[in-house]
């Protein structure tokens, strides 16, 4: 599936015409796993389509702490993407974005809709594979907690219906 196949659903577009928010989409991914391919194109076409997009630069990291613009953004989405790709997990800005966005999903029922990036949906529910490996790593610089959250997160989007773009298709 293409995303151009992808945002054509008539069940998402028609979701962009309602309600104020900041944005109507706000994209969380691996930035050097999907930028400059997949999520790029999907940012693209979202916007041709006059949708209103969110995608973070490479320059947006300039502190330890998730910043109040990109809270703002978060809360003010409509519509979350997290496009889920293999090292998604190892980056803990991703992690740490996704854990608000679930808040967001379970607090205000704003929608959100998971691409599984050539991954398995169960390999995120469940964190293993490269997700297992990555919280090895994460257990060792963290506090249990946080990492806790993290994985919480990951089980409540891979249990989402979403997309799966599979290499083999």
């Amino acid at each position: 599936m293409m995303a151009s196949d992808w945002v054509s659903f008539p069940s998402v577009s028609t979701t962009f015409t309602t309600g104020s928010s900041s944005y109507d989409v706000f994209l969380n991914f691996r930035g050097e796993d999907t930028r400059n391919n997949f999520t790029g194109f999907l940012n693209l076409v979202l916007k041709d389509r006059g949708i209103d997009v969110f995608i973070d630069s490479k320059n947006l990291w300039t502190g330890q702490a998730i910043g109040p613009a990109l809270n703002k953004a978060i809360q003010g989405s409509k519509i979350f993407i997290p496009v889920i790709s293999e090292g998604y997990a190892h980056s803990k800005w991703c992690l740490l974005k996704l854990v608000q966005i679930v808040q967001c999903y379970i607090s205000k029922g704003q929608m959100v809709l998971p691409i599984f990036f050539h991954v398995n949906p169960s390999h995120v529910r469940n964190q293993t594979g490269s997700f297992e490996e990555a919280f090895r790593k994460h257990q060792k610089n963290f506090e249990p907690h946080i990492v806790e959250s993290w994985k919480e997160a990951l089980r409540v989007v891979g249990n989402l219906k979403g997309e799966t773009i599979d290499q083999n298709k």
